[in-house]
């Protein structure tokens, strides 16, 4: 299977000036834990929940004035569409990710995949190397 069946689609990207409480409220509306951030049309950057607590409250910064640039990774791991799944969650295994933004041939972002989206579409050993890997201490 690719990753283009597997992925989630409706994926929406914020810009690195975007206030960390707006990110925090559509992370709690979407259900979700990373939101991509993209600038000039590119992925730049991603804020994970983790991210934001991490960078965001260990070193007494005004919450209410932090942005995405502030906290998120840079240096984004990705995958393409056309990848078969277990490739995909290979490399997630390798870097101890839970999700990778999907890119298609032109390098533009049109979904994410996620370690739930692997469950269901790789192969149960590729799976079990994944969870065993990106729950294991860094």
């Amino acid at each position: 299977m690719k990753v283009k069946d597997a992925m989630h689609r409706s994926v929406n990207w914020k810009t690195p000036d975007t206030k960390l409480a707006d990110i925090a409220r559509l992370m709690k509306q979407e259900d979700i834990g990373a939101v991509p951030v993209g600038e000039n049309d590119r992925l730049v950057g991603m804020v994970t929940d983790r991210d934001m607590v991490v960078r965001g409250l260990t070193d007494g910064a005004d919450l209410t004035r932090m942005t995405a640039r502030d906290v998120m990774t840079k240096g984004i791991v990705y995958c393409m569409e056309d990848d078969p799944v277990d490739k995909a969650a290979r490399l997630m295994s390798e870097k101890q990710i839970r999700r990778l933004p999907v890119l298609n041939s032109k390098k533009r972002m049109v979904g994410m995949l996620s370690l739930g989206d692997t469950s269901a579409a790789a192969p149960r050993d590729v799976v079990c190397e994944v969870v065993q890997s990106v729950a294991s201490h860094h």
